[in-house]
């Protein structure tokens, strides 16, 4: 383990330089296939995330607050996406997986920033489909486009000075022994398995801001799913039934299993952490459900159907219309070069 200065004998310490990501290196024999499913997940993310954010814009009938909140979403999984999964990609066809200090704890803020954003995005989203479904006539008037933009603000920015302590807190500890992170990014549980000497405090504060950020944001949004089920059950028609609760569907999903995954991570004992289950249950809320939201929200929302169908039916008439410009511009130079020779 590569060092620089050495701290007071009682902590037996060094200071790190790096960590060493040992990622899957317990299965070489599939590092090449892991690397190819990887980036097709990663580049459906990209695609399908980006296509929503296309249509959300163009699209006149999407500019709404569900969808301006769908919008911000979508922005939102690309950057919190590109966090991990391309340094993943990098390391599996490497064999150098050192991660500088400094490096590792940019990763983790990121990280834990964007994914706080997504804890208060999902709960701004559900306050949307609460206003539209129980107060759908003063719907709006309180989700006007000044609180929507307020909102979405105050997602992106809230998470930024609570992880700056958190960080800070993580990566003062004294780590002593293996610079080796099992793991394929630097996430809490993880490194903090290298911290030697007392992490009591940091393991609280750890609870204190997963209960703040992730539990919190959680309940919310399961009280406003009570009420809105509540409002649907009394609706008189089935149809009016059916369409309310289409409309929440999607994003039900999503927050169950973004979460789901979540609670499970952050809140577990750190005894009953196993380095298995940490790398699957981290793949799955940093790459399997960011892949699954972009199609959850496309095929179970009518209206981005209809929307992707037109700007799919505008492209296919636009390049019809150059093919055909291009034939025409074609026969004319053909026609002209033809008829050059005459005219010497």
């Amino acid at each position: 383990m590569r060092s620089r200065g050495q701290n007071p004998p009682q902590w037996n310490q060094t200071t790190l330089v790096d960590f060493i990501w040992l990622g899957f290196s317990d299965i070489p024999d599939l590092q090449g296939f892991l690397f190819g499913v990887f980036l097709i997940m990663y580049t459906i993310i990209l695609m399908g995330n980006s296509l929503i954010i296309i249509i959300t814009k163009m699209d006149p009938s999407l500019q709404t607050p569900m969808y301006f909140f769908l919008g911000n979403f979508s922005s939102l999984e690309i950057c919190y996406v590109s966090v991990t999964v391309p340094r993943l990609l990098i390391d599996l066809c490497s064999q150098n997986r050192n991660i500088p200090f400094l490096a590792c704890a940019a990763q983790m803020y990121f990280f834990l920033v964007f994914g706080a954003t997504e804890c208060l995005l999902l709960t701004s989203m559900a306050y949307d489909r609460y206003v539209a479904i129980c107060n759908p006539l003063l719907y709006p008037l309180l989700m006007n486009s000044k609180l929507c933009v307020q909102l979405a603000a105050g997602c992106w920015v809230s998470g930024v000075p609570v992880h700056v302590v958190l960080t800070f807190q993580i990566f003062s500890l004294p780590f002593c022994g293996s610079n080796q992170l099992n793991h394929f990014f630097c996430d809490v549980p993880p490194v903090l398995k290298l911290a030697c000497g007392d992490t009591l405090l940091t393991e609280t504060l750890v609870y204190v801001v997963a209960v703040l950020v992730v539990t919190v944001p959680f309940m919310l949004i399961l009280g406003s799913y009570v009420r809105i089920i509540e409002t649907i059950l009394k609706l008189p028609s089935a149809t009016g039934r059916a369409k309310a609760f289409s409309t929440c569907s999607s994003h039900l999903m999503v927050v169950a299993l973004f979460f789901g995954s979540g609670l499970i991570t952050y809140l577990r004992p750190k005894s009953s952490h196993s380095i298995g289950m940490d790398k699957f249950l981290s793949l799955f809320y940093t790459i399997v459900t960011p892949m699954f939201n972009p199609m959850i929200y496309c095929l179970r929302n009518k209206e981005v159907m209809v929307a992707l169908r037109k700007i799919f039916t505008e492209m296919n008439c636009n390049m019809t219309q150059s093919h055909h410009f291009i034939k025409f511009v074609s026969y004319l130079l053909c026609t002209n070069l033809c008829s050059f020779p005459s005219f010497l």
